[in-house]
């Protein structure tokens, strides 16, 4: 290969890196630009969906009451609960002090609370309460606050705060409005919390005695019977004392929990259990001893309160 040669095929090798580095240089700006045109058009997106939002509240703004409280509604047979909560609220803001004012701040938290947004809910209906105390709505707006804590319990294990919370909203419910449309349903939930804090005690006492911790179940079991008795749990509260005492050596508190027990739930599997555990330790059910059982067998059974 001759001098002449050399160069021309260096001149094209040289000439196809240029093609190719323009090619490579060509691309990565072509792929620039379309990254900008993408930034932009999502920059364009968000403006516009910021302006949509604008115009929706300046829509809002422009129309009379009724006509927002038609909106809310639509929303929320749509399905959009969280929507129509907050366009119902925007009522209140516009026209304070109306009639409407007043639809749209209970709509607002019946919607909140269908969104299960429930701090909210919680605020619109104590609200509602603060301004109109004395209205029609009034029981509604009681019942969706004790509802705001009653619908997230969900169960036993979880902190019973929420529970107490839920109980002394129905007991308003049906102390305020007796003769409400709430009062009744708000009666049934009271007496499913009251039962899932009897169940919250069983759970810790049943903990204790598998483990043969007998004092720290007996006082749990105690808990039931003395605070809950009109609990579903009392009958088994009653057979765990049973099984408890006699673990201890404690005859006369088992024997006057087996009493008890007989005497209120005598058709129950409780009773039954109890009634065999006795027998196989040659005792009977019965009132004995002066222990705190045997004051609720006097109180409870003999109607001895004094």
């Amino acid at each position: 290969m001759n001098l002449t040669s050399a160069r021309g095929l260096c001149a094209n090798n040289v000439g196809e890196g240029s093609a190719v580095t323009g090619g490579v240089i060509g691309s990565m700006a072509r792929s620039k630009a379309w990254a900008r045109l993408a930034i932009g058009v999502v920059a364009l997106a968000l403006l516009a969906g910021c302006a949509s939002r604008e115009v929706s509240v300046l829509q809002l703004e422009t129309r009379e009451p009724d006509e927002i409280f038609r909106i809310g509604e639509a929303a929320l047979e749509d399905g959009r609960p969280g929507e129509a909560a907050e366009i119902f609220a925007e009522i209140e803001r516009l026209y304070p002090y109306s009639e409407w004012a007043r639809r749209g701040l209970i709509m607002s938290a019946a919607s909140f609370h269908r969104a299960r947004d429930f701090d909210n809910s919680r605020a619109s209906a104590q609200r509602f309460l603060d301004f109109f105390p004395a209205d029609e709505d009034a029981a509604y707006a009681q019942y969706l606050l004790a509802l705001s804590y009653y619908d997230q319990i969900d169960r036993v294990g979880r902190d019973q705060g929420l529970t107490f919370q839920a109980l002394r909203g129905m007991r308003d419910v049906v102390s305020r409005f007796p003769d409400s449309d709430y009062a009744r349903s708000a009666m049934m939930k009271f007496e499913l919390a009251f039962d899932q804090l009897a169940a919250k005690e069983m759970e810790v006492g049943r903990y204790y005695l598998r483990r043969n911790h007998f004092t720290a179940a007996i006082n749990r079991f105690r808990v039931v019977v003395e605070d809950y008795q009109t609990s579903t749990q009392t009958p088994e509260a009653l057979h765990r004392l049973v099984e408890a005492y006699l673990s201890l050596g404690l005859t006369e508190e088992a024997q006057t929990a087996a009493a008890i027990l007989g005497h209120n739930f005598q058709s129950s599997e409780w009773y039954e259990d109890s009634f065999r555990l006795l027998t196989r330790a040659g005792l009977e059910p019965e009132a004995r001893g002066d222990g705190w059982l045997r004051q609720i067998y006097r109180q409870t059974i003999l109607g001895q309160w004094l």
